[in-house]
């Protein structure tokens, strides 16, 4: 894909989801300013898809009529080094969900970061060892203390017992 095609791709694609929106928006929502109440429920979501979709619109036209660097450019949008890095990304990223599932998000975000950090980084292990512990315990520190808000442990729950008992 070149540039070219991926600026023309991305307003298109945006476009589309502005309608998109712009018509859920007047589903059963007022999409108006009520007299003494402000907005309508739909009022902002119609209004700021609106703007997304003429800005979207003028870049089509612009990418159409080769008017910026961008829409005349044929290189390629993306190499294959970049390619292989978000490819490797996302892959991380899924595994990271789906062991949450399983194992816990604490578990899985040590995997993960260790992955991220070490294996793909190659940043030193004081690096990787200092945010694999202190990451996970940030965001449980905010979430389940803080918020009181549970965050999934899959089978790694048991371990969190004598943390409860501390907190409770």
């Amino acid at each position: 894909m070149t540039v070219r095609m991926a600026e023309f791709t991305a307003a298109f694609l945006l476009a589309l989801g502005s309608i998109g929106l712009m018509w859920k928006s007047t589903d059963g929502l007022s999409i108006g300013w009520i007299p003494g109440n402000g907005p309508g429920s739909g009022f902002w979501p119609f209004w700021l898809s609106l703007i997304m979709l003429l800005s979207s619109l003028t870049t089509l036209y612009r990418a159409w009529a080769g008017k910026t660097p961008q829409s005349r450019s044929n290189e390629p949008f993306i190499d294959r080094e970049t390619f292989q890095i978000v490819g490797v990304t996302v892959a991380a990223l899924f595994f990271l969900l789906l062991g949450t599932s399983y194992i816990g998000l604490y578990l899985s975000l040590i995997a993960f970061l260790f992955f991220y950090l070490r294996i793909l980084g190659g940043h030193s292990w004081l690096l990787t060892i200092a945010l694999m512990i202190g990451i996970p315990v940030f965001i449980f520190m905010f979430f389940e203390i803080l918020m009181t808000v549970p965050l999934p442990k899959g089978i790694s729950e048991p371990l969190f017992y004598p943390i409860y008992d501390l907190m409770y």
